[in-house]
């Protein structure tokens, strides 16, 4: 007999890996009953993290932005995204998703982030290591064991890559990266080592502090909000914006909606946006 709440747990790394995944999150709607529209849809944020979603079971299609690619992959490699992303399942589904600092993934791949913003693919665009990764994930049994393949994977190859100092320190991972990237590019102008922070994190550091600004004042006001006395003017200059526009302007460029419209629908059983929920 099917059940009539999804499954969706937020699950920090190891502390070996605190300073690489930023979390994982498993979800499945198997349990459930998907009696409309609403309940297949998810609204996912702007976000400045690269991630990895293996599809267990179950497809997705992209409904927004109009323009995105339609192939369906049972593992997806995708950049940082700077809009956010409205999914539609046909069915149930059951997914992991890893979510990776950016520079943490340029550190394990060598890719060049900024190449992969607003873009995703299967995740063999990695190489065949993480294909056996992905190919391991999805045959296997259940939910603790898809999260061992993963930390056991991840682990050794982050202890090779990792970059020492401040940058190899789980926390304020913006500021860090910029710590990083200034100490190996001393002496190379301001330029060089703004291509290096865009070449690892994908974003010029300015944007990423934005989204690390947004991020917070979201987070800080959350029971604000979540109860129903939210003062947005107060909430915005807590947070450091100039005034209550700005801050509605920059949630509606990350999330698509105002902090007022945000709050409502988190206040609302609108499951579509179980990832903000579960963050909060």
């Amino acid at each position: 007999m099917f059940g009539m709440e999804p499954t969706t747990r937020l699950i920090f790394p190891r502390k070996s890996l605190a300073s690489c995944v930023r979390a994982t999150i498993v979800r499945s709607t198997v349990e459930m009953p998907l009696a409309s529209d609403g309940d297949r849809l998810n609204h996912y944020p702007a976000t400045p993290h690269c991630w990895v979603t293996f599809y267990i079971e179950g497809d997705t299609d992209v409904l927004l932005p109009e323009n995105a690619p339609q192939e369906r992959f049972r593992a997806v490699f995708g950049g940082p995204q700077t809009r956010p992303i409205t999914t539609y399942n046909p069915g149930p589904v059951r997914m992991l998703m890893v979510m990776f600092y950016p520079h943490a993934l340029h550190a394990l791949c060598g890719i060049d982030v900024a190449e992969w913003v607003d873009r995703w693919d299967d995740i063999k665009a990695l190489g065949p290591e993480w294909q056996a990764l992905a190919d391991a994930v999805l045959a296997a049994p259940d939910d603790a064991t898809r999260l061992a393949l993963v930390d056991n994977f991840l682990e050794p190859r982050w202890q090779v890559a990792r970059p020492g100092g401040a940058g190899a320190i789980a926390g304020d991972w913006v500021r860090h990266l910029a710590t990083e990237v200034a100490d190996t590019a001393l002496g190379r102008g301001v330029r060089n080592i703004e291509r290096r922070i865009k070449a690892r994190a994908g974003q010029p550091m300015r944007k990423l502090l934005r989204r690390q600004r947004a991020e917070h004042t979201f987070f800080e006001a959350r029971e604000d909000y979540l109860s129903g006395k939210a003062v947005w003017s107060d909430i915005a200059a807590r947070g450091g914006y100039s005034d209550q526009a700005h801050f509605c302007r920059e949630a509606r460029e990350i999330t698509g909606r105002t902090p007022l419209e945000l709050a409502r629908v988190l206040a609302s059983s609108d499951e579509s946006y179980w990832i903000y929920r579960v963050w909060t």
